[in-house]
């Protein structure tokens, strides 16, 4: 066995493991099983969701069998750890929904081939949760828990300190059902360690004690530290929200550029935490960037690495292309998504689809467009080369904008010297 505690120690990922002393020789002796629980409170994972994923990645990667567990069940209690106030209860409906949509984002992760004795399973726990009555819970797994061990959990202690909510019943219980979800997959598939982030060591170690109560089962929790930048915020978090794993809510490109864009101070831990770069390659690439920080080395090499993993090779080709658009590639061969996602900060008209029909003079299109505040001032941005259409320079000041023109279906991206962009919609 390759040592895959190591492994995680390196990347900065061991917050906490039961029995530390001696957990990486126990991982050595042979392939354990090893699961991660995500609830689908939402239609996509998003980068908070990636650290346990990633680290259930590596340790298939390693040759152990991972197990993704999608929390059809827990979904809809919501767990209180890390949370200031109540999630938002969901619909049945809702989380079968999601449920569906996350599973088939696994699969981008982890290999699902059966015919390996590593090769990953996915479960859902409403499978087995389902089929308990509220007499047979409260008798069989209730008994196993005391109410003083569940209040001194951290999870649930912030909760109570908190003077502007209070923690309702329903998530006191998520812990208990999170705990026989760690059993019913140790009685099942032979899983001994639940991996998650460090807000997850009182419900994980709760599962351990659970399973030691009810059957002597030895049990293992992991935890990795939660992943935030050097100023305190989260890793993943925008202006417009999380960046999610779907391409139809992130595109590839607004996910490269994130990581493009993150701060000098925070590339080379999260070069460790989200790419398979070994240690040697980290370190060169590092070596490179802070020879010549202007050039971003570091930030490139990170989304790259990262953008693969999430979208393939053809999400990142994608963004990479996208990345040269804005920065005056030729914009040719696009959808009017793509072109949105793209230029989604940059300012945009909506015309009449009759004015490009009719032949629309470039100076109108930069003066409609608010490139120029005149015509004269059109005129002059022209005739000095200042002026492109579709990241193509024109000189004309005669030319005429037609339907050919167009970079996609609707859109006309209009430029004025080097970095000052505008759209033009015709519908």
């Amino acid at each position: 066995m390759r040592d895959i505690f190591q492994e995680l120690s390196w990347r900065g990922l061991i917050y906490q493991a039961t029995d530390e002393a001696n957990i990486a020789a126990w991982l050595m002796e042979k392939p354990r099983t090893v699961y991660v629980g995500f609830d689908p409170t939402a239609d996509s994972l998003h980068v908070g969701h990636l650290l346990p994923l990633l680290n259930l990645r590596r340790f298939q990667q390693f040759g152990h069998r991972p197990i993704a567990l999608v929390g059809g069940a827990t979904g809809m209690v919501g767990d209180p750890s890390g949370k200031s106030e109540e999630r938002k209860l969901q619909t049945l409906e809702q989380i079968e929904a999601n449920s569906v949509l996350v599973k088939k984002q696994f699969e981008r992760f982890l290999d699902f081939d059966d015919k390996k004795e590593n090769g990953a399973v996915l479960v859902n726990n409403i499978d087995w949760t389902v089929k308990l009555s509220w007499i047979d819970f409260l008798r069989d797994v209730g008994k196993k828990f005391s109410v003083k061990t569940m209040l001194a959990k951290d999870s649930v202690k912030a909760r109570l300190n908190n003077e502007d909510d209070s923690l309702s019943f329903t998530e006191f219980a998520y812990m208990l059902m999170q705990s026989y979800d760690f059993v019913h997959l140790y009685e099942n598939y032979n899983c001994e360690m639940q991996l998650g982030g460090s807000d997850q060591w009182g419900n994980i170690t709760l599962g351990c004690d659970y399973g030691r109560k009810l059957n002597g089962y030895r049990l293992h929790a992991l935890t990795s530290p939660l992943i935030t930048k050097s100023d305190g915020t989260k890793m993943g978090k925008t202006e417009s929200g999380a960046l999610w794993l779907d391409a139809e809510k992130t595109p590839p490109y607004q996910f490269y550029q994130y990581w493009i864009n993150l701060d000098d101070a925070d590339v080379e831990k999260t070069l460790k935490v989200f790419t398979d770069l070994n240690r040697e390659e980290i370190a060169e690439t590092m070596t490179q960037h802070q020879s010549a920080p202007e050039k971003r080395i570091a930030q490139k090499r990170l989304a790259d690495e990262f953008t693969r993993i999430v979208h393939g090779e053809n999400g990142l080709t994608a963004a990479q292309r996208a990345t040269q658009i804005f920065f005056g590639g030729e914009i040719a061969g696009l959808d009017d998504k793509q072109l949105g996602s793209i230029f989604s900060d940059v300012p945009s008209k909506e015309l009449p689809r009759q004015r490009l029909e009719d032949g629309l003079p470039l100076i109108d299109a930069m003066l409609t467009a608010e490139l120029a505040r005149s015509k004269g001032e059109a005129r002059r941005t022209i005739e000095q080369g200042g002026a492109y259409v579709n990241n193509v320079n024109i000189k004309d000041i005669e030319m005429k904008l037609s339907p050919k023109d167009l970079a996609s279906e609707t859109v006309l991206v209009l430029r004025s010297g080097k970095k000052k962009y505008a759209l033009l919609r015709f519908v």
